[in-house]
């Protein structure tokens, strides 16, 4: 690159090359060369170079406007940058190794942009106030002095955008923060306060923080908050008032002095909410939904709310009931997306009608024993964790439905005894230890995913007809009754996956006559697989001793109902990490099959020989990870992983 700048002395603007090209950051660039060849550049972008520095010689850039060092390796930028007084836009975002802006940076009087977010700056530079032209500023730090003090803020009155202000803590009191005029910058749209976390030993004057909180309300047409390790015991009385008439985002996280949650259930627009980490709040009553705790005078509560989240609520044991006369005037009626994470000492109640939801994620939280919401058209339901919670009902909408626990898996089946589901498409049950089975002995008619895990007394249903929507099945440590298993007629089965069924002796799967793939793992009393169809590309085997030395000895009773498989496994050795399989940015390894029957994992991605060998590194890992939930579960409805911790 520098040979090509060499005759490029009139060039104004040099601007990235495509980052993916060079693995996340590009090599072989010598920032001092190249800037004495391009003394009247207007636009330099060294993003994502593999730069730790820049030359004191870019404060002889006088005609440069804009510069961009995001996602680079730089720790402190030269003093010299100060000279660029026509510069308009510093970009610094992601530089995570940065802890230093210049001194003097409020000599760059034509700065209109500086993005400095994720980067590890400790403080701001003094005298930012003279940057009466900036109408972005990613982040400021409040310092605790006053010349790189929250006061400074005062005069910048164009911000626009998104701001967050960190270090709330060196605030010392509501008169420097009233300096700050964040009522006046009216072109914010989106505020994000945050103190630094602290230790529950550490003495905070709650009135105090809460009169400095008061003085930072924003303007009244902002349109997201977040408030994050707030350190006093109430908020003023700004926060949650309907007058914020066009807020439609409210993240609330690391209160962990409040005894109640806000009143919130006002907010007219209000559309995604999360409440996390309130380690003290034990109650959530009828404050939250109504200012004042009545009924008068009141719109419906929550009426806007699409997304409600509440997470790590450690001592969170009720959620009081919003009394109403009529389902039209219950609270949420806009409410798609609820989901709870690890609240372990919830009993109830959730809310018992949303006419909306179409997604309900439950997550450690071992004591709730309520039932769950009425959802008429609700899509998915996953629930992990060793809950008490039950179904009343099952919404004919649902299509994704994974759950744990004796109680929730046994109202499952009393609830289809009662209505039949006709969308669900994605059926996962564990951990339950009850004598039950599927309603008229037959598989949900739509059900094209069923995984059944730690489940040893459910009855496998025998369809009495052919079942043309299942394709891929799971049975891991379940279904112990029969000693043989002669699978029902499902002529779409593509994958088969059947794992420590410990007094399983036969497998027969005739009636499957599209199957590809079929794994048996820790079934150590299987002795013969019966009738695989000619359809059948992979066979994997593991840890089936009696199975596994009848095929080495190629016995005449199981060797010529398999020797016509393309691809047969037995005794699989993987070595490969969860890590790399679950970190996408981490090539997984190919396999090599060795003479000794064994396969190594050693070869990156991008091998060409990896192709034949992705479809097992799939069902491998379904296999390892059988008991799905606790580390992840795919959502085939979405293509996506969910990720519960």
């Amino acid at each position: 690159m520098l040979e090509a700048c060499e005759s490029l002395s009139h060039v104004r603007t040099l601007f990235q090359i495509n980052a993916y090209l060079y693995g996340g950051h590009k090599e072989g660039i010598d920032p001092c060369g190249l800037l004495a060849q391009l003394k009247r550049l207007r636009v330099l972008s060294f993003a994502s170079f593999k730069i730790d520095r820049l030359p004191d010689s870019i404060g002889e850039l006088i005609h440069l406007r804009y510069l961009n060092l995001s996602n680079t390796l730089v720790v402190t930028l030269p003093e010299s940058l100060n000279n660029l007084y026509n510069l308009q836009t510093l970009m610094l975002a992601k530089c995570k190794k940065l802890k230093k802006l210049p001194s003097n940076m409020q000599n760059l009087v034509n700065l209109c942009h500086l993005d400095i977010v994720s980067t590890d700056l400790e403080e701001m530079p003094k005298k930012m106030s003279k940057l009466k032209d900036l109408q972005f500023l990613s982040d400021y730090i409040a310092g605790k002095h006053e010349e790189n003090g929250i006061g400074e803020l005062g005069e910048l009155a164009h911000l626009h955008g998104s701001f967050r202000l960190k270090k709330l803590e060196n605030v010392k009191n509501s008169g420097e923060a009233s300096n700050a005029r964040m009522d006046e910058k009216i072109h914010l749209n989106a505020l994000d306060l945050s103190w630094t976390s602290f230790e529950e030993s550490e003495v905070c004057d709650s009135e105090s923080e809460k009169d400095v909180l008061d003085k930072l309300r924003p303007h009244k047409d902002l349109k997201k908050l977040s408030i994050r390790c707030y350190r006093g015991s109430m908020f003023p009385d700004w926060v949650g008032q309907s007058s914020y008439h066009y807020m439609t985002e409210l993240e609330l996280r690391g209160c962990r002095n409040f005894w109640v949650v806000p009143s919130l259930g006002q907010l007219p627009s209000l559309e995604r909410l999360i409440i996390a980490e309130f380690e003290k709040v034990k109650k959530i009553g009828g404050s939250f939904y109504k200012g004042d705790g009545t009924h008068q005078h009141q719109d419906t509560p929550f009426r806007s709310l699409k997304y409600l989240q509440f997470y790590r609520m450690g001592c969170w044991e009720e959620w009081e009931s919003y009394e109403c006369d009529d389902d039209d005037d219950a609270p949420f009626p806009q409410l798609e997306t609820l989901e709870i994470w690890d609240c372990p000492k919830l009993r109830g109640d959730l809310p018992t009608f949303l006419p909306s939801l179409k997604s309900l994620l439950i997550f450690r939280c071992e004591e709730l024993g309520c039932y769950l919401p009425r959802a008429p058209i609700l899509l998915r339901i996953n629930i992990f964790g060793k809950q008490k919670a039950r179904m009343r009902d099952l919404p004919l909408s649902l299509q994704l439905l994974r759950i744990e626990g004796k109680q929730l898996v046994d109202s499952l089946f009393e609830a289809m005894t009662h209505t039949q589901p006709t969308s669900l498409i994605d059926l996962h049950i564990s951990e339950c230890s009850s004598a039950i089975s599927f309603p008229g002995d037959a598989l949900p008619p739509s059900l094209k995913y069923l995984h059944i895990d730690d489940c040893k007394n459910v009855e496998f249903p025998m369809q009495h007809q052919q079942h043309h929507s299942l394709t891929s099945l799971t049975i891991f440590n379940s279904c112990d009754s029969p000693t043989s298993f002669a699978f029902p007629a499902f002529p779409n089965l593509l994958i088969l996956i059947i794992r420590r069924c410990e007094n399983l002796t036969s497998l027969e799967v005739s009636q499957s006559q599209s199957l590809q793939q079929l794994m048996v793992a820790e079934c150590p009393k299987l002795e013969n697989i019966i009738g695989l169809p000619a359809s059948l590309i992979r066979l994997f085997i593991i840890k089936c001793g009696l199975l596994g030395e009848g095929i080495e000895r190629k016995d005449p009773h199981i060797w010529p109902s398999i020797s016509h498989i393309p691809q047969i496994y037995e005794h699989i050795l993987i070595l490969l990490g969860l890590v790399n399989l679950l970190n996408l940015g981490a090539a997984p390894p190919i396999l090599q099959q060795l003479q000794a029957g064994v396969l190594l994992l050693h070869c990156p991605l991008t091998h060409p020989n990896l192709r034949p060998f992705i479809t097992f590194l799939g069902v491998a890992l379904a296999c390892l990870l059988a008991r799905g939930p606790r580390w992840f579960a795919r959502d085939e409805l979405e293509q996506t992983w969910i990720k519960p911790n």
